[in-house]
Order: structure tokens, then C-alpha cells, then sequence
């Protein structure tokens, strides 16, 4: 059997019961806004402990944790408070996603795909992205090409591809031929510019690579040509890792017009440097005589070591018929490098649920459909196009931004009539029928890093805590003011990103007035500062709120996903599906996948051994 046991749906409806239910009774701390939490008072609220209390238990590491209750204690006192953190942080654990028992393990994935074979990996992402980005691509593409593989797929679809790093390391890596769709022409540019740059390097550290891990004992000479070409390469990458900027020099310029480098077209300054004497003539003759292996060898050879004569004699001894052959391969080998030159195409266009590949892509063949935190609605969207289209036999998807779902039973009335599905949560038959809701606020908790807060990167408390002093000032200084009506009309009552443009808490406020369109001639600095001092002995109160909210961030992120996998094991035409851990949440938090794989490339003639099929 090629993937590992498959998880049950019955399983994972088992999970998301347990997880709604949970949720129905921790979720109110989720939902709350860090906007209100002192205009509602929202510590005496919820919490019957000091703020010290909830941050030290909190944050201390497994295995520090003080003696625990015993379980079964209530986390909740008579007048429903929390009073006991070390049980609310116990439970919260118990009803994540990696304590649920649903999920595929990464290595055992690969292990069944892959089996002990060695993959050859020329160019470790890290040369040109971050290394948050290249983790992750990484990773994902380790994935896509082992299911690519398997089911004989060479086309991959890269939805919401940004700018290109997982679409252009797949194209040249792993020689798929993938299509990078972005509804940013922004991002659609860059990337256009930035795989450009890339293929004029990617051969020449391809075989610097593989020079590298030959014989180390080569003599010098034959390594100081290679080394000369990493001095052009190195030179390169910082421009590859900006891919939408424009060089300025005159050699750049004149650069945008080359073709990619290829391995038979390399820097005339290599070929000046041999003073072989050899015409370009020659070393065309040799293209058609020699594979690519060979070209190397002779690349590396002095010109003493080559017989020109008898290349010479060969060449004329040939008939017409082999001359024919060959003529023949040669043109194919050319088409083939044009070919393999564009693997990858970025196109604009803003994808749905609706969307028609074949609108898009004329040549669309069997494809893998992926997504590398696809914002949104954008994700679930992912799903619903692989199920409905027969071309697409599978799909990974990693989503992020939950707070931008559209969510079903979240509206009501005229609001909800006016938006149309479908859509982003939930996506189950299972969980629409139990109309249950999560609300933009829990759903914004769900992007919240535990393990990042856990290992000491805390969350931007200063600037929260701005913003809700900010509510107090408003609240009591313009409540009844027609400035204050029009803000309460205003989505979320957003004043952007202020903060990090203010020198002072004043400066913040009188920004953030300003910017809502009111009047703040009345009132004085002091009066200003005085709201600073009177609350900033309670700024501990929103960053331990915070951090509950934060330990609750893994189970309502788990409900999402679940829903997402139990809405692909609901669908008939598709044979296997997982939830699985992709990344290291430390360096990337949204670090789950979906996959789905379609019956036709799981029937039972396809079950065999991985090693057997190549």
C-alpha cells in the first residue's frame, strides 16, 4: 500500500464533535476583542486570578509546569471565572491537533512514498529565499513531487503563488512544468523577473553542485573553472533574492535579452580563458556528437586531449541515414531545452470556487493542484476546484489567515443575503448541519503562534494596549459625538498601522483621532497622558488575556482544518486524504497541509510497492 492508513471519517467527525463541544464553552474568551478589554471590563470578567498568576503558569516550558490538579477539576469557578490555569492549559493541549490522533506524520508519508532512495537536490532553496521561505518550500515541494511521481503528473498549479519561490523551484529542481497563478499583478511581475534571473544561473550552480560532490581529489586545475563561474554566480544572487527590481548598469540592461544559461552556453570569458583555439564551430559539432555528460568531460579536457581529426573522420564516415538520426535528435534536444527554459509561467487572475482551468491554461493535462498559505477563503476554494474538476487528480493545500474566511451562520439577515457562497467555513456537510458558529474574532485567535509566544516571541502587547486605551478615550470623550457614530459604522473600527509611525502615546492618539475623522482640539497632552498612567498598571491584565487566547489558538485552528478534510473524505471521488505537519511551527506557525488524492490514481492496481513502479 503506497500511503499510510488512511483516517477514517467517521474518525474525524468523532474529532470535530469533541472540538465543538469544547469550544462551545472556551470559545467566549476566544471572541473577545482586544479593542474592548478595558472599555468591557474584560478581565474581572473572565478571569478570577492576578495577571502574574496566568502569565508564569502559562509560559513555563513542559515538564516545569508546577504540580498539577488533580484531573477533572473544574478550570471555571461557581460565577464561571477562570481559576485554575494549569487545568486550562492541560485541556487546551488535550483538544489540539497534534493530541487528536488525526494526523499523518510527515516521515512516514515520505517513507511510504519515497522508500529509502536517495533524491538528488541540486540547489537547497536557502540560496535564494529566507530561511522561513525556504523551509517551506522545501519541504511542500518534497511533498508535491513525491505524489507527482506516483501518479505520473508532470503539470503542477500554484494557487495564490505570490511571487514564484515554490512555483520556480519546482519548475527547475524538479523539471515540472507549473503554473503560478496570483491575483496580484504585482506578484505576478516580480515573479516573472525574479525566475529570470534564476535560470541564468541555475545550470551553473547545478554543476558546480555536482562537481562538488565528485571526487574531491581532482587537481586544482580543473577546479579554478568552475570556481571562476561561482564568482558570477555569487554575484547573482542577491539580485535573484530582489526579483522585481531593475538593474541600472549597462551590462544589466543588455542582460534582460540573453537566454538562460544552458550547458553547452556558458560566459565566452570561460571559453577566452582556455586559448584552445577551438571555433564555436567545433564545440557545436560536439553538441551533436556527445550527451550532456560528455560535454562536461571535454569542457575539462586541455585541447591537447582531443583529437580534432579523428572527430573529423568520424563525422564524414556517418551515412545519410544516421546523419538524418541524429539531425533529428539534435532538433529535439533543442526544442526540449526551450521547453524546459519556461517550466514555469506566472499568470494573473483571481481565482474561485468557479474558476475554469481550461479558460487559462489551453494545454491542461493530469495536474496537482497546490496552494503555500493560500489567504482565506482562497484555501477552501482550493479544495472545492480539485474536487470538481477531473483533471486535477491532487491537491495540497496550506492555508493561513483565518480571519478572512467568510463564514456561513457568522451573518444573519440582510447582511448575509447580500454576500453569496460559497463559503470559506464551514465546509463539511457534517459541521454546516450542526450550524455551528466561530465568530472573526475566535478565527483571528486561530492565527495566533503558540509556540513562537511558548519560546519567548511575545506578541506586540504595547501597540495592543495603545489601541484599547484608544477605545477608552473614544468611548468617554466622543460617545455621543456624530464622530462616534460614523466609527462604530466602521469595520472593526480599524485604525491601521499607526503604532509604529507614533513617537509617543500621545502622538498615537492624536493620529489615530485624526484619522477616524474627530475633533481632538479639547483636549489637552496631559489630559492624554493622564488615560497612559492610569491604565499602564493594567497593561499585565491584557497580556496575560492575550495569552489565553493564544493557548487556544491550536484547537480552533484544528476545528478549521478538520472541517477541511472531513469536507474532501465526504466527496466519492476522492480515494485518500490527510491532514499533515509539514513545517516546524517555530519557524512557520500555519504548518499544516491537506492533501487529497483522486480514486483514479488510487485504484487497487495502482497499491504496489513505490520501488516497483520506477
Amino acid at each position: 500500500m503506497l500511503f499510510p492508513a488512511d483516517v477514517g471519517l467517521d474518525l474525524v467527525k468523532s474529532k470535530i464533535k469533541i472540538l465543538t463541544e469544547f469550544l462551545d464553552v472556551y470559545l467566549k474568551i476566544a471572541n473577545v476583542h482586544t479593542v474592548d478589554f478595558y472599555t468591557q471590563d474584560v478581565w474581572n470578567q473572565f478571569v478570577a486570578l492576578p495577571p502574574e498568576t496566568v502569565i508564569s503558569r502559562l509560559l513555563c516550558q513542559q515538564g516545569e509546569t508546577p504540580e498539577q490538579e488533580e484531573m477533572g477539576v473544574s478550570v471555571w469557578d461557581e460565577s464561571q471565572k477562570l481559576k485554575d490555569v494549569a487545568a486550562y492549559k492541560r485541556v487546551t493541549q488535550d483538544h489540539s491537533l497534534p493530541n487528536l490522533g488525526v494526523c499523518t506524520a510527515l516521515d512516514d508519508l515520505i517513507q511510504e512514498m519515497w522508500g529509502n532512495k536517495q533524491k538528488d537536490v541540486f540547489l537547497k532553496p536557502s540560496t535564494f529565499m529566507s530561511s522561513k521561505k525556504s523551509h517551506e518550500v522545501e519541504l511542500m515541494s518534497e511533498v508535491i513531487v513525491s505524489f507527482a511521481k506516483y501518479c505520473n503528473i508532470q503539470q503542477v498549479i500554484d494557487i495564490g503563488s505570490g511571487k514564484g519561490y515554490l512555483s520556480s523551484y519546482l519548475s527547475m529542481q524538479y523539471g515540472l512544468n507549473v503554473y503560478g497563478i496570483d491575483s496580484s499583478s504585482t506578484n505576478t511581475s516580480g515573479a516573472n523577473e525574479r525566475n529570470r534571473k534564476l535560470k541564468r544561473y541555475w545550470k551553473v550552480y547545478q554543476r558546480q553542485t555536482k562537481h562538488q560532490n565528485q571526487d574531491n581529489s581532482a587537481p586544482e586545475n580543473l577546479k579554478e573553472e568552475p570556481m571562476n563561474k561561482m564568482e558570477h554566480f555569487e554575484g547573482a544572487k542577491e539580485q535573484i533574492s530582489h526579483g522585481g527590481e531593475q538593474e541600472n548598469s549597462p551590462q544589466s540592461q543588455s542582460s534582460h535579452v540573453q537566454t538562460p544559461v544552458t550547458d553547452t552556453s556558458l560566459d565566452s570569458e570561460t571559453s577566452e580563458k582556455r586559448n584552445s583555439g577551438v571555433s564555436a564551430q567545433f564545440v557545436g559539432s560536439i553538441d551533436n556528437e556527445f550527451d550532456g555528460t560528455d560535454n562536461l568531460l571535454l569542457e575539462f579536457l586541455s585541447t591537447d586531449a582531443v583529437e580534432m581529426n579523428s572527430l573529423s573522420r568520424k563525422k564524414k564516415d556517418l551515412d545519410d541515414k544516421e546523419k538524418e538520426r541524429r539531425k533529428t535528435a539534435s532538433l529535439e534536444a533543442k526544442a526540449k531545452q526551450i521547453e524546459e527554459a519556461n517550466l514555469y509561467s506566472p499568470l494573473t487572475l483571481h481565482v474561485t470556487s468557479t474558476t475554469e482551468l481550461q479558460d487559462i491554461i489551453s494545454d491542461i493535462k493530469d495536474s496537482m493542484l497546490v496552494g503555500l498559505h493560500t489567504c482565506g477563503d482562497l484555501a477552501s476554494d482550493t479544495l472545492r476546484i480539485f474536487v470538481t474538476k477531473q483533471e486535477l487528480k491532487v491537491v495540497c493545500s496550506v492555508g493561513c489567515c483565518y480571519h478572512l474566511l467568510s463564514e456561513e451562520f457568522e451573518l444573519s439577515g440582510d447582511c448575509k443575503e447580500c454576500c453569496h457562497g460559497p463559503w470559506g467555513f464551514p465546509m463539511s456537510q457534517y459541521l454546516r448541519s450542526s450550524i455551528w458558529r466561530c465568530g472573526r474574532n475566535a478565527r483571528m485567535s486561530a492565527c495566533l503562534p503558540l509556540e513562537r509566544v511558548t519560546f519567548g516571541q511575545g506578541l506586540p502587547s504595547k501597540s495592543l494596549f495603545y489601541r484599547a486605551v484608544l477605545q477608552v478615550i473614544i468611548k468617554e470623550h466622543f460617545e455621543s459625538g456624530k464622530a462616534y457614530t460614523t466609527l462604530q459604522r466602521t469595520k472593526n473600527k480599524n485604525v491601521g498601522k499607526i503604532y509604529s509611525k507614533s513617537s509617543s502615546f500621545v502622538d498615537y492618539i492624536r493620529k489615530s483621532v485624526e484619522k477616524l475623522g474627530m475633533d481632538d482640539s479639547k483636549m489637552s497632552d496631559s489630559l492624554i497622558q493622564g488615560y497612559y498612567d492610569r491604565y499602564m498598571p493594567r497593561m499585565k491584565e491584557l497580556e496575560a488575556f492575550n495569552l489565553l487566547k493564544v493557548a487556544l489558538s491550536p484547537c480552533i485552528e484544528g476545528l478549521i482544518l478538520l472541517d477541511r478534510l472531513c469536507y474532501l473524505k465526504e466527496q466519492e471521488n476522492v480515494a485518500w486524504s490527510a491532514l499533515v505537519q509539514l513545517f516546524d511551527p517555530l519557524k512557520s506557525p500555519r504548518c499544516y497541509a491537506v492533501i487529497g488524492v483522486k480514486k483514479s490514481h488510487c485504484s487497487k492496481s495502482t497499491y504496489h510497492n513505490f520501488d516497483n513502479k520506477f
